[in-house]
């Protein structure tokens, strides 16, 4: 068998290992030069860390990637660009190069089976100011932090939902940011009503209780603040921000009036929450719910021979990502998974359950926003100008919406304001991309190599 795995997360690299124990040859694709996704991201080799492992979230998966890629029978591509698939010979296009430079290489691959891991990327709600330079997702945040040992910013404040702001705020301290204060908008008593449910099941996941404390540990030891039921409504500044207002929200994040309290920062980091990356899944005819690829107890998708695992199939986090991978990678090539695989797969999806219910978006977000709250960034679209075409009857339906308005229609093809848009709207976001990445003309009307030796 041969297996092709999209993405070398935490649910590429499980599903690698698990199919090469099943004795296939495994290709694991991925854009970034190094392996490990968000969650495992190394520092560039030319930085030549004595101990690239410390700054990993567990040594574990630090061996695990070693071993996976070394392996006789894994090739592993960096700096791979899957642009497309060809549903009728189910032949995956790639480009082979950074992704900024040019003269990249034009292979394909038509694999037995193919293993989507694509993952996902943050999810970051509108409001007034968050296009000023300074505003950044919680991931970019970390990535700088992790992958290149920088800050930035010197004041930080981090915002948003879900436990993911604390290793965010970790990163930073640990590259000499200050970090001024944590806030999870949610209420306390959303939270805890998320975690404390059927508490006795917990015992199945101690090592997140581990976690949790060592996070604890280090923003106690920082003296820095974790405020809950607290979100940014807004950001301020001229050329750059510098100053963000925050306010008390409710449980349905509606803001409590008088509650507004400043920070002056020079940076900020947000996030609430995550949306996948289906644009392959869609484009290899797999059926969606919700917005997630479908997936049966093997993690086979709706098309034969196609498996996802991770963040597509549902928002879980590394854990759950990787539990997923290894039960996909092991059913790609031709085993049956075993049933440990499978219980661990859905403890872990249980814990993913909990996670969503600790940490919900509250559908009141849009009290922050106002008729020129900019929505979407890359075309300047704003509030205002999405409800006003929402309420013209001339506009029938979210594809004339987005032509009428230019949202999502950007650079970066809906990808960070289409569920926001979506759901201002009323509309469904659209995943469908015959051309799931972007690919210069030049590159698109050369001529196609093929499969490499």
């Amino acid at each position: 068998m041969n297996v092709v795995i999209v993405g070398a997360g935490p649910a590429g690299l499980a599903a690698a290992e698990h199919a090469l124990r099943a004795g296939a040859r495994v290709t694991v694709l991925d854009q970034a030069e190094t392996p490990g996704g968000q969650y495992h991201r190394m520092l560039p080799e030319a930085y030549a860390a004595k101990r690239p492992d410390r700054i990993q979230h567990g040594r574990a998966e630090f061996d695990r990637r070693r071993r996976v890629l070394a392996h006789p029978r894994c090739r592993w591509w960096p700096g791979s660009t899957v642009w497309a698939f060809d549903r009728a010979e189910k032949r995956v296009h790639i480009l082979r190069g950074p992704s900024d430079g040019s003269g990249r290489e034009r292979l394909t691959l038509v694999p037995d089976a193919l293993i989507l891991a694509t993952g996902a990327h943050d999810r970051t709600l509108p409001f007034p100011g968050w296009e000023l330079p300074g505003v950044y997702t919680a991931g970019a945040a970390q990535a700088l932090a992790k992958g290149e040992r920088v800050a930035i910013g010197e004041r930080v404040l981090v915002a948003g939902a879900g436990p993911f702001l604390l290793p965010v705020a970790e990163s930073l301290l640990g590259v000499g940011a200050e970090v001024v204060a944590v806030l999870e908008a949610n209420p306390l008593a959303t939270v805890r009503k998320g975690w404390s449910s059927r508490p006795w099941r917990l015992a199945a996941h101690a090592g997140k209780a581990g976690e949790l404390v060592r996070y604890a540990a280090t923003l106690a030891r920082h003296r820095v603040p974790y405020l809950t039921g607290r979100a940014v409504i807004e950001a301020r500044g001229a050329d750059r921000v510098r100053e963000v207002v925050t306010a008390r929200v409710r449980a349905d994040w509606s803001v409590v009036p008088g509650t507004e309290r400043a920070y002056e920062v020079d940076a900020v980091c947000v996030g609430h929450g995550f949306s996948p990356q289906p644009e392959l899944a869609v484009a290899a005819g797999c059926v969606l719910d919700d917005g997630f690829v479908r997936v049966d107890t093997a993690q086979q998708t709706t098309v034969d021979g196609v498996f996802a695992a991770g963040e597509i199939t549902g928002i879980g986090g590394a854990v759950t990502a990787a539990a997923e991978g290894a039960v996909a990678g092991h059913a790609a090539a031709g085993g049956t998974p075993d049933p440990a695989l499978l219980r661990a797969r859905d403890r872990a999806r249980a814990f993913a359950g909990r996670l969503a219910a600790a940490h919900p978006i509250g559908p009141a977000w849009q009290s922050w926003l106002r008729d020129d709250t900019i929505v979407c960034r890359c075309e300047e679209t704003t509030y205002g100008e999405l409800t006003r075409a929402a309420e013209d009857e001339s506009c029938p339906g979210p594809h004339a919406l987005k032509l009428g308005t230019r949202a999502g229609l950007g650079p970066c093809q809906g990808r960070i304001c289409g569920p926001t848009v979506s759901e201002l709207c009323g509309g469904a976001e659209r995943h469908h991309r015959p051309i799931v990445q972007p690919i210069r003309l030049g590159e698109l009307a050369a001529p196609t190599e093929g499969e490499p030796e």
